[in-house]
């Protein structure tokens, strides 16, 4: 079993940056799949970016390609979502996900498809 925490949303201009993290308990952290995933106000929990285990496979949803960069540092049982260009549609609730995969090259993009949640972090961009 992991525990996440997420740490790093806060208010910030557009155009600004702000890079969340996600740290994890456990030993066998360099295991999980992970995921990053927003919750607007009124809307259901999309994928914002999602990494493989090995770090080798990786998937953003169109709005932030080019703009958010997901990474992984196993060292240190964190995960991160570096954001730039921030708009006010980026304002949400984002929340770290985890997951053992099927296999360690294989990410996963649909929010049921993740075992651990943390208890997520907001960041509000405003315009």
């Amino acid at each position: 079993q992991v525990q996440l925490v997420e740490s790093g949303g806060g208010l910030v201009q557009a155009g600004g940056s702000l890079r969340l993290s996600c740290s994890a308990s456990g030993r066998t952290f360099s295991s999980y799949a992970m995921g990053w995933f927003r919750q607007a106000p009124g809307k259901e929990r999309d994928v914002v970016a999602v990494l493989s285990a090995n770090g080798g496979s990786n998937y953003y949803r169109d709005p932030v390609k080019g703009r958010f960069t997901i990474s992984r540092d196993d060292a240190k049982n964190t995960v991160y979502l570096q954001m730039n260009s921030l708009r006010a549609e980026d304002t949400a609730v984002y929340y770290c996900a985890a997951r053992i995969p099927t296999n360690p090259g294989v990410h996963y993009r649909i929010p049921a498809s993740y075992d651990y949640w943390g208890q997520g972090t907001q960041v509000t961009v405003s315009s």
